[in-house]
């Protein structure tokens, strides 16, 4: 695998042999990787390629086979990719049912907080069914936000989304990113990698393949970059260059 080395104690979060296996399929080799404060991770490759399944072991959802995960800097939240909301309760109601879930002590300061960060306190009263998708997700993503997470993974966020309402999802994400929450995302949206993460993790077949910048996924095919193809194109030469 190509890598990006990533200094194991400025670490928000570090993967060490990751192995997952469903009867005789294996969905995880040994993957390895660490994410910085602050950082933005994609994580892409085809389907089946793994990407949930590391994504649902980072947040504790599943247990690995092998390998572990050390979170030095806090907690994980997690985002799924179908958004996880009582479509008939207000936003704040699904905010504090959430929060007293989590058990967080002061619920009103918890809903009244994530109200403002995801700049929906005008619709607190709201009920969720009425909102557009983007409102939605971010609602979803304040709900992962409200254990006050180090890390922050978030499984096809933008799916089904607008290109408006991507736009307006991915300036609140990187807002948190600013502030030092590490994103981790996974995408089938090559473009969406490409113009937001600052690295992309690049898993196949459960295998990490590469784990580098845009750029050097660009140079690990070279063919495609002398052709002036974009990354997309890259990707899909990078894949097949390796037998996927």
């Amino acid at each position: 695998m190509t890598s990006a080395a990533t200094a194991t104690s400025a670490a928000a979060i570090e993967a060490r042999g990751l192995t997952k296996r469903f009867g005789e399929r294996v969905a995880l080799r040994e993957v390895d990787f660490a994410a910085v404060p602050g950082e933005v991770l994609a994580v892409i490759g085809p389907n089946g390629a793994g990407k949930t399944t590391l994504l649902s072991i980072l947040a504790g959802i599943r247990e690995p086979d092998g390998g572990e995960v050390h979170l030095p800097r806090g907690v994980v939240g997690f985002v799924p990719q179908q958004a996880a909301l009582y479509r008939r309760l207000t936003v704040a109601e699904n905010l504090r049912l959430f929060a007293r879930l989590e058990g967080i002590d002061d619920v009103e300061a918890a809903v009244a907080a994530m109200l403002g960060q995801t700049g929906l306190g005008d619709r607190r009263d709201d009920q969720v069914g009425t909102l557009s998708g983007g409102n939605q997700q971010r609602i979803n993503i304040a709900i992962g936000l409200l254990s006050d997470p180090a890390v922050l993974l978030l499984d096809e966020p933008s799916t089904g989304l607008d290109p408006r309402q991507r736009g307006r999802l991915w300036e609140f994400v990187l807002g948190l990113a600013d502030t030092g929450t590490t994103v981790i995302f996974s995408t089938h949206n090559i473009a969406e990698a490409e113009r937001y993460a600052q690295r992309v993790l690049v898993i196949a077949d459960g295998q990490a393949l590469f784990d580098g910048t845009i750029a050097g996924l660009h140079a690990a095919a070279p063919a495609t970059q002398a052709a002036g193809a974009d990354f997309e194109s890259a990707f899909v030469r990078f894949l097949a260059e390796r037998g996927h």
